[in-house]
């Protein structure tokens, strides 16, 4: 009896010994993860200072989205033997150069889609991969600072496609006006001296005219997440009818050395897109009678970050 007290008294000790090791193990844990923090917060205002500094700012992000499948002898579709696939390629990137008296701001957008759909019963459905989604945007902007907030700036845009009808249209933006800067992410141009030039070939609908050009352009990363937000908008003082805006937002969240998670969405208002694409099988369109439904995108997949 006296050696089974013996020994319930050492289970007891080593139980008190564990649990007291254990607490005070979490204890040291819990100090270093407040040490680490505060390092993290240190590191974090250091990193503020650089990035205030003047010189160039680059990076860039994209995403690539995939989705493949196939059906053979699938009696429940009614196209029992069909291969789908659908890939999209997107990069967002940029290179500023911030100065204290003045500032040089490019962009560059590329958004690339193929989809196919192939009812292999059927020999005259095509095979091959078609173009779904076709941007391209690259953009420069710079700025005479007149105070910490804002300055007289000038612009360049350019947007047209690159798998078909390269430049036709195409979009050249170029004026002149006021950049307002709020923030170190947030760029705001308003140009009321603004001509947009037009590039098609043919008889076309698409005109050129002048008017007021507005961006809003939001870049900014918050630790794994780098987001990008940008608005580009004309008025033409000729006619409403020629006036046009795009807005695209991407973000890009890293799980793993750059490698992570990828979202963009494309929205699009164009009323001379509207009528040349009716006209293919209205020819008596007009933009009176044409229907300008909001145009849009969006990608989802894995995105990589620089």
């Amino acid at each position: 009896m006296k050696k089974l007290y013996i020994l319930l008294l050492f289970i007891f000790i080593a139980f008190s010994t564990k649990a007291q090791t254990a607490q005070e193990l979490k204890k040291t844990l819990a100090s270093k993860k407040d040490s680490i923090a505060k390092l993290q917060v240190k590191a974090k205002a250091i990193q503020g200072k650089i990035d205030a500094l003047p010189g160039w700012r680059k990076g860039a992000f994209g995403t690539v989205g995939a989705s493949l499948s196939g059906f053979n002898n699938w009696y429940a579709r009614s196209a029992p033997n069909t291969s789908a696939g659908n890939i999209g390629v997107t990069v967002n990137a940029f290179a500023n150069l911030i100065q204290k008296d003045f500032f040089w701001r490019n962009s560059g957008t590329v958004n690339l889609g193929w989809v196919k759909i192939d009812n292999r019963d059927d020999p005259t459905d095509s095979d091959n991969f078609e173009t779904a989604t076709d941007v391209f945007t690259i953009s420069s902007l710079y700025g005479k600072r007149l105070n910490q907030k804002w300055a007289i700036s000038g612009l360049g845009e350019y947007r047209t496609t690159l798998l078909e009808n390269f430049n036709d249209p195409g979009y050249l933006d170029i004026g002149a006006g006021l950049t307002w800067t709020p923030t170190d992410n947030l760029v705001v141009v308003i140009h009321p001296g603004n001509y947009n030039f037009v590039f098609s070939s043919g008889n076309s609908v698409f005109e050129s005219s002048l008017g007021t050009k507005i961006v809003a352009d939001y870049t900014a990363k918050y630790n794994k997440l780098s987001v990008k937000s940008n608005l580009s908008m004309f008025q033409s003082y000729k006619d409403n009818d020629l006036s046009n805006w795009t807005f695209t937002n991407s973000l890009g969240y890293t799980v793993w050395k750059g490698i992570g998670l990828g979202f963009e969405l494309g929205l699009r208002k164009n009323k001379q897109e509207a009528l040349s694409n009716s006209l293919i099988t209205n020819p008596l369109e007009n933009f009176n009678t044409v229907d300008n439904k909001l145009q849009s995108y969006w990608l989802f997949g894995v995105s990589y970050s620089i």
